[in-house]
């Protein structure tokens, strides 16, 4: 008997949030002790729900719950789980090859993400690109890159800062556990200054630009300063975005003094912020920008994008990595943006700003708990204090977290101090599934604050 060619008919995909078990469900805890048993302890998971499907910012799990995807994969999957140019790309892709190595023998997929890299990036100058596979990735090669271009050694990072966990970006990284206890030492030659923090320093932009120039020149000389990375909207740090006026004033003052002003745009970029970038909102260009996450709808990729004679600064041979630019992650970024250029996914972002955060600014006037609301686009964060003070309530935004997955909606956590909320829903998500996201959220906070 011959076998049937004929595909098994697929069932449609699930439209709303739906929930058959407790979170997690039995078969999402016998696979999480086979993973106590093969994978380091050092790997963490927000939720132990183990995903067999997502579309349309729905995750179903291994026991068939469906659940709402505020988190995007931590600001990935901006262009949906499953975005049909992705995928199509993807599988073309992988029909004629899978890896080369550009640095042997290249491809033009490569040169095509590196093209709309300098199209869509701030500014007119002539730019070039270098591809990689992270955002720590990025931004390391991206210090590298102003080095050698200026022939200095310092660089300046901020207060709140996350840049990745590699040596080098981990001594770039503010925050201590779990990031960086137990791992030095650290590379050197990197400074940190104070930042725009305004729910808590209650600077403008131009003082506390001044303030951090003033720390830089005194304590290591505007001379010395090979690059200045910041990230415009910080992301682990807290969802800090800068008072106006912040951004401006450091970039004027590198282009003063001869410093590579680098944005680390590995969150905030590809359209997240309501923009294509977010350094875009004060119309600040800088000279080098390092990107992932976004760029390619869920594939490993990463890019530092640049004034073309910073960029060839470096010799033949300096720049690179084997998977670097990997020709199926070339294909699902070209696919990711033509979705968000299709579907102006930076509208939608502002859409969903729109909706969030008058939200959760009633929420915060009614609870007496959130101490800030802020964010752009969709990157929108609510930072939980206890009542009548400034003092971070870290125990609160964990039960607040934990009350939102049981009832099937995936929200993350961040901050300093441990107590924001943020929201990085895909850009896509319906108004439908958003409005029941927030009302989650909003009785999860109503109820926890009463506890």
């Amino acid at each position: 008997m011959t076998a049937s060619t004929t595909a098994e008919p697929q069932a449609p995909a699930p439209r709303q949030r739906r929930l058959r078990t407790e979170i997690p469900g039995p078969v999402s805890r016998e696979l999480q002790e086979r993973r106590l048993n093969a994978v380091a302890a050092g790997v963490s998971s927000v939720l132990p729900v183990y995903v067999t499907s997502a579309s349309g910012g729905l995750l179903t799990d291994a026991d068939g719950n469906v659940l709402i995807d505020f988190g995007s994969g931590i600001a990935v999957t901006s262009v949906g789980h499953s975005a049909p140019a992705v995928v199509d790309r993807v599988r073309a892709q992988a029909e004629l090859f899978t890896h080369t190595c550009f640095m042997v023998t290249p491809y033009e997929g490569y040169v095509e993400v590196c093209e709309a890299l300098a199209e869509l990036t701030p500014g007119d100058h002539a730019k070039k690109s270098v591809l990689f596979n992270s955002g720590a990735e990025a931004v390391e090669n991206a210090v590298k890159i102003a080095r050698v271009a200026t022939g200095r050694q310092a660089v300046v990072v901020f207060d709140h800062a996350y840049h990745g966990r590699t040596n080098l970006t981990m001594g770039m990284t503010a925050k201590s556990v779990p990031y960086k206890h137990g791992f030095g030492p650290f590379a050197p030659e990197v400074y940190r200054v104070p930042g725009s923090y305004p729910f808590r320093d209650g600077l403008s932009g131009s003082e506390a630009a001044a303030l951090a120039i003033d720390r830089i020149e005194k304590q290591i000389g505007g001379d010395q300063v090979a690059a200045v990375v910041l990230e415009p909207i910080q992301g682990e740090g807290g969802f800090i975005e800068p008072a106006r006026g912040f951004l401006p004033a450091l970039a004027a003052w590198c282009r003063e003094n001869g410093v590579v002003f680098v944005a680390d745009e590995v969150q905030t970029g590809f359209c997240r912020t309501g923009s294509w970038f977010a350094s875009s909102d004060e119309d600040v260009v800088p000279d080098l920008v390092a990107t992932a996450k976004g760029i390619a709808g869920g594939l490993p990729l990463a890019a530092v994008t640049g004034r073309a004679e910073l960029l060839d600064a470096v010799p033949p041979g300096g720049l690179g990595g084997t998977y670097g630019g990997n020709p199926i992650a070339c294909a699902a970024a070209l696919g990711s943006i033509e979705t968000m250029k299709a579907e102006n996914l930076a509208a939608s972002a502002k859409r969903i700003e729109g909706v969030v955060l008058p939200r959760l600014r009633a929420l915060a006037d009614e609870t007496g708990v959130i101490g800030d609301v802020r964010g752009r686009g969709a990157m929108l964060a609510a930072e939980f204090v206890r009542p009548g003070t400034t003092e971070p309530d870290a125990d609160l935004t964990k039960r607040v977290a934990a009350a939102c997955h049981r009832a099937g909606v995936i929200v993350l956590t961040c901050g300093t101090y441990g107590n924001v909320v943020r929201l990085l829903p895909p850009l896509s998500l319906s108004n439908d599934l958003l409005d029941e996201g927030l009302s989650v959220l909003e009785h999860a906070v109503r109820t926890e604050a009463r506890s």
